[in-house]
């Protein structure tokens, strides 16, 4: 899933840049312009099963539904478009296989090549300029998560504006929102935080932070394809920037009772749980997840175990349960070193942190000072440098 995990707080803000930028998952319709799209309601009940179907990582279902859409209504974007989202949260089930990048791309292209028909047409084809915005801010999406900043930056400029007139000419859209209250959001904040994208916002008009925290809000109450989506962004937004854990807390876990099968929702529950210092429920949350990935319940993978042994081992740590925190550790650094493919991960550099501070406890002073020097041949996390080397000097002890 979203596999940045420990370290997400920082590349996690970079995508949530060019994310905010490219407008991304900017979905059509909303109940009082619910005709504008799909006037059957058998149809727009089937979309809505689909969209449920991928969230809970149900996708052979998913695509059913939307080969269904696509049958009834061959020339209209809708069933295409959900398609290619299916095939996103397949990229995201494994994201180190660039193997369906291919597909998905194609797939966006046909989506773009379908709206801008439609546009040729009639430029206020409403429909066509959702998701003409929402086609190129996920291939936007793709190309930021591969590394491809620039061609990024450039989808967003191609989405703003279609997405832009889509909400003048119909501003009552609560899904539309979602699109907007990205954008006035992080291009408010961002730009104080990264100076260096700066150049790149002098041709996007300016955000608004307050305003954009506002249209997710309505957006995640009364938006009827997007409501799930802008939940997720309000989530992350209150982690990650607002450090709401409360509040990002009462989304998480409202997503995962709606979603159990979806690893991400299911990780961030515990990570707001972590945050909140709410040790007892993070380590039930945890657990579960470790479950799921040691019985292979579809969608969990190594980067979900990886992060629930770390959180399980620190809790046991904490709890003074050394021996048990300590195996924990030791089979998330064994994960660790199968899927860390840059370089150690916040999760590896913490754990082996931690379980040379177990040695220290366990008066293992050898076994402990090995521990500390792996961590500082490892890449720097927080504060993984100052206390290998803390540590190094002075053995760690509980009463610290």
């Amino acid at each position: 899933m979203d596999h940045e995990a420990h370290t997400w707080k920082t590349f996690g803000r970079f995508r949530l840049l060019f994310w905010g930028l490219t407008l991304l998952l900017l979905l059509p319709a909303s109940p009082d312009a619910q005709a504008q799209w799909i006037q059957d309601t058998s149809i727009d009940a089937r979309v809505r099963r689909g969209i449920d179907d991928i969230y809970n990582i149900e996708f052979t279902k998913a695509d059913k539904e939307f080969e269904e859409v696509i049958r009834l209504m061959p020339d209209h974007p809708a069933g295409y478009y959900f398609q290619a989202m299916t095939q996103w949260w397949r990229i995201l089930s494994n994201f180190e296989d660039e193997t369906h990048d291919k597909e998905f791309l194609s797939a966006l292209d046909r989506v773009v090549s379908m709206c801008e028909k439609r546009l040729d047409k009639n430029e206020n084809d409403v429909t066509a300029l959702f998701y003409k915005g929402g086609a190129v801010g996920f291939q936007g999406r793709l190309r930021a998560n591969r590394g491809s900043w620039l061609a990024a930056a450039n989808d967003g400029l191609v989405a703003l504006p279609a997405i832009r007139k889509a909400f003048k000419l119909d501003p009552t859209n609560s899904d539309v929102l979602l699109g907007m209250g990205i954008y006035n959001y992080y291009a408010d904040v961002i730009p104080g935080q990264y100076p260096i994208i700066k150049p790149v916002m002098i041709f996007l008009p300016g955000g608004d932070k307050k305003l954009g925290l506002e249209q997710l809000e309505i957006a995640a109450q009364k938006a009827r394809y997007a409501k799930v989506e802008a939940m997720y962004f309000l989530l992350q937004t209150y982690f990650s920037y607002e450090r709401q854990f409360v509040r990002a807390l009462q989304l998480s876990q409202e997503l995962h009772n709606k979603y159990p099968r979806n690893p991400l929702f299911h990780r961030m529950y515990g990570r707001c749980y972590v945050s909140l210092g709410y040790w007892a429920e993070a380590f039930r949350v945890f657990s579960e997840v470790e479950e799921k990935y040691r019985t292979h319940q579809a969608g969990f993978d190594a980067y979900d175990g990886r992060e629930a042994y770390y959180y399980i081992g620190r809790h046991l740590f904490l709890a003074g349960r050394f021996e048990e925190s300590i195996q924990n550790l030791l089979r998330c650094d064994e994960i660790c070193r199968r899927v860390d493919k840059n370089g150690a991960s916040g999760f590896m550099s913490m754990a082996n942190l931690m379980i040379g501070m177990v040695y220290d406890v366990q008066k293992k002073r050898g076994s402990a000072l090995a521990q500390y020097q792996k961590v500082l041949e490892m890449k720097e996390y927080e504060n993984t440098y100052k206390e290998a080397r803390r540590y190094t000097e002075k053995p760690y002890t509980r009463a610290q």
